[in-house]
C-alpha cells in the first residue's frame, strides 16, 4: 500500500495542471473537502491541497508550454539528475529536464517509450505528500498502456520496481511493488489501454463513499466517464473527469 516514506520508486507526489487553476481549486476542495494554501506569485500561486493540514495534492496553473488538462503523478528519487539518464537510455522522453523548484525540492517530467507521461521528486523542504490511503488522499496509481507486457521492462529497469500479476477472476492484473517497502510494498498496477485513448497514468482518491462522491463531481460539473463498480476485494470505484478534462478515479476500499 502507499506510505508517507518516500522509498526509491514510490509514488511521492501528486498535482493537477489546469488552464482554470482558481475554478480547479473549487472543484478540488468541494469534492474532496481540501484546504489549499498558494505558494504566491513567486511560485506561480501553485496550491498545496491539505486535509487536517497534511498536504495530499497540488493544483498548478497551465502555461502556454504546457496547457492540457491532466494529473501528473511524481515518483521518489534520491538523484533527478541521475535518473533522467537512466529513463533516456531506457527509451524514455524527456519531456521537462530536472530543475529546481526553489526551497521545495528538485523535479523533472518524462514520457515513458508508449507515451504515458509521469514525473520524478527529489525531495528537499518538501518530503512529498503528508498523507496518503485516508479519505481524500491519494490511495493508488494505475499505468494506462497499450501493451502492459511490454512496458514493464522500462519501469524496472528505472525504478526497480517488482512486477507480479495478481489473478482477477478470468483475468491478472499487474500489481506494482516497490523494491523497498516493507510488509505490503503494493502501489499500483497496470491495466490494457482502451481502444482510442491515449497513455496515462491515473490517480486513485480514497472517499468514504464512491457514489455519492462522484454524484457531486458531476453537480460541480465533472462528468463521469465509467459508472460505479465492485471489485471484489478492493472496494467500489468510478472513473471521473474534472471541468476541464483531467482524469482521476475514485475508491472506496472495501478493507
Amino acid at each position: 500500500m502507499l506510505t508517507t516514506d518516500h522509498v526509491p520508486g514510490a509514488p511521492s507526489w501528486i498535482d493537477v495542471n489546469s488552464p482554470d487553476a482558481e475554478a480547479a481549486n473549487a472543484f478540488y476542495t468541494r469534492l474532496f473537502g481540501w484546504q489549499s494554501i498558494s505558494l504566491g506569485p513567486e511560485h506561480m500561486d501553485y496550491r498545496f491541497c491539505q486535509v487536517g493540514g497534511k498536504t495530499v495534492a497540488g493544483i498548478s496553473q497551465a502555461t502556454e508550454d504546457n496547457a492540457t488538462a491532466a494529473w501528473l503523478t511524481y515518483f521518489h528519487t534520491a538523484d533527478a539528475d541521475t535518473i533522467a539518464k537512466t529513463i533516456e537510455q531506457a527509451g524514455g522522453t524527456v519531456l521537462s529536464p530536472p530543475r529546481d523548484i526553489e526551497g521545495q525540492g528538485r523535479m523533472a517530467v518524462f514520457a515513458d517509450p508508449a507515451g504515458a507521461a509521469f514525473a520524478v521528486w527529489q525531495p528537499g523542504q518538501t518530503k512529498g505528500l503528508g498523507m496518503v490511503t485516508d479519505p481524500g488522499s491519494l490511495g493508488w496509481v494505475e499505468l494506462h498502456t497499450p501493451d502492459p507486457d511490454a512496458i514493464q521492462a522500462f519501469y524496472q529497469s528505472v525504478f526497480g520496481w517488482r512486477i507480479e500479476d495478481l489473478p482477477m477472476g478470468d483475468m491478472s492484473y499487474p500489481v506494482i511493488s516497490t523494491a523497498e517497502g516493507g510488509e505490503t510494498p503494493e502501489v499500483g498496477g497496470i491495466v490494457e489501454l482502451q481502444p482510442g485513448d491515449s497513455p496515462h497514468w491515473l490517480p486513485y482518491f480514497e472517499v468514504p463513499d464512491c457514489d455519492a462522491t462522484a454524484s457531486m463531481a458531476q453537480q460541480l460539473g465533472g462528468t463521469l466517464q465509467a459508472p460505479a463498480m465492485t471489485v471484489e476485494g478492493v472496494g467500489r470505484m468510478a472513473f471521473l473527469a474534472d471541468p476541464h478534462g483531467a482524469r482521476f478515479a475514485i475508491l472506496t476500499s472495501s478493507t
